[in-house]
């Protein structure tokens, strides 16, 4: 079998990163430019890309990437950092070095849900993938303006999958990007039901466990990603420029 080579891989993160940002754009989020999806340099491993400020994520190629480094400036690329992006995931890639990529976006039902403060139940199939696998961040710091608030939202993340941001939104992460896009529409569907199932009756801890565990052993996010892809970019050649 073939071993990828840095720049492979590279390219294909990059790929997944202007992908994730199509995703989110199909499903009417992000159109104010409030969200972000970050996928680490596999060779600059401090380092992480991103789409720059100021295009429209349904317009997201791999060549609108920029290369952010440690300190916040521009290492690779052209245009405008999204400094938002920064001060989240450079915190949060750097305290979990196993973590390729980070997604947070503004949506419809994850934020309101974010506002009341409150955890995910196993109240659906999908709320199961979360199940003892999501923290939240009871901080009134919705306006991220410093690394250090950056820190503390990976120091409550701790080793989970996901975190609800109080009165912010959701955040996921993954060991690729594909994960943790395809995690934060499972997320969003999650918040919704919440939402909407106002006397719902959680199944138990042991049914959700066992749930979980049949549904994250192929890697859940990624072929919920692949699925979107299929549905809403059918030429994914498109972010290849």
């Amino acid at each position: 079998m073939h071993e990828r080579s840095p720049e492979e891989i590279r390219i294909h993160r990059k790929r997944q990163v202007a992908l994730g940002y199509r995703i989110l754009a199909a499903q009417r989020w992000g159109d104010l430019g409030d969200g972000h999806i970050s996928g680490r340099d596999p060779e600059r491993t401090d380092c992480f890309w991103v789409l720059r400020y100021g295009v429209s994520y349904h317009q997201a190629k791999s060549s609108d990437l920029v290369l952010v480094g440690p300190d916040g400036k521009l290492v690779e690329g052209e245009g405008p950092i999204n400094i938002a992006a920064y001060y989240i995931h450079h915190p949060i890639l750097a305290a979990r070095p196993e973590a390729v990529s980070a997604c947070h976006v503004h949506t419809g039902w994850g934020t309101p849900f974010s506002a009341e403060v409150r955890p995910i139940e196993p109240i659906t199939q999908e709320s199961c993938l979360f199940f003892e696998d999501h923290a939240i961040f009871d901080d009134e710091e919705v306006q991220v303006q410093s690394v250090e608030a950056g820190a503390r939202i990976a120091a409550a993340l701790g080793a989970n999958r996901a975190i609800i941001l109080r009165n912010h939104g959701l955040l996921t992460v993954g060991e690729r990007v594909d994960e943790a896009v395809g995690s934060f529409v499972h997320m969003e569907r999650v918040a919704e039901a919440h939402m909407k199932a106002r006397e719902s009756r959680p199944i138990s801890a042991a049914a959700a466990r066992f749930a979980k565990k049949d549904l994250v052993q192929h890697g859940a996010g990624r072929s919920a990603f692949h699925a979107l892809v299929a549905r809403h970019i059918p030429d994914r050649s498109v972010v290849d420029a």
